[in-house]
């Protein structure tokens, strides 16, 4: 597949550090990054901020651009959404217009602070079906990267970290996980997005393991692929 063939990605909250780690590393895969943000001059800062990276390691011809959240979501084939769980809901209804038959991937972790430790699911199940249920069924939700530490994105290296991606539509999720695989880890089809859940409570288990470790630990799949 050629660069210009490369579906355009939008980050919506792309400006904290989840956001610009993944804008970086699927801008340095080649594809068109849009990052997007509540206002247009955080947007433009941290795009700038990316240029720079990629220049200092040696990688100059990246493609990304800044605009306001709803501009974004219109602009790209695929939108990822990396705001905070208490902004989650907000978001979606500005750019739920734009967004009729494109992928979200949703990146949203119920945290409720200060006990971000502990699991804090909310009534509808997960943060995945939250958006689900806002977008409607002709947006393909898709729920991924919520056990991959931001801290590890912004590095430069391999990820020795695997994926868990959940959708209703086995075609949506196969395509987030080529953009898993742009960047550096390994994806699995995790099942609808009722499994969001799962990924999304262990979030909060890994905060715990962070925290009595002094790491940024990760999740492995095991046994796939063996003989």
């Amino acid at each position: 597949m050629t660069t210009e063939s490369l579906p355009i990605l939008a980050i919506l909250g792309g400006t904290g550090d989840l956001g610009t780690g993944l804008a970086r590393r699927w801008a340095q895969a080649g594809y068109r990054v849009i990052i997007g943000s509540r206002t247009t001059e955080k947007a433009e800062a941290a795009a700038a901020d990316l240029r720079e990276v990629m220049a200092e390691r040696g990688v100059s011809a990246v493609n990304v651009s800044a605009m306001e959240n709803l501009a974004a979501a219109e602009s790209a084939d695929i939108v990822t959404l990396t705001v905070p769980f208490s902004h989650q809901a907000s978001t979606l209804e500005l750019v739920k217009p734009v967004l009729q038959g494109k992928i979200l991937i949703d990146v949203t972790v119920p945290l409720v602070p200060p006990k971000v430790a502990r699991v804090q699911l909310p009534a509808q199940g997960s943060a995945g079906q939250i958006a689900q249920e806002i977008l409607g069924e002709e947006v393909s939700v898709v729920s991924a990267f919520q056990n991959v530490a931001a801290h590890h994105l912004q590095e430069g290296r391999g990820l020795d970290c695997d994926v868990l991606v959940c959708g209703n539509k086995k075609v949506a999720r196969a395509e987030v996980i080529t953009l898993v695989e742009a960047a550096g880890m390994r994806g699995f089809h995790a099942g609808m997005i009722d499994n969001a859940a799962a990924a999304e409570a262990l979030t909060s288990v890994l905060i715990t393991i962070n925290k009595q470790y002094g790491c940024h630990a990760g999740i492995t799949i095991s046994g796939v692929g063996d003989s």
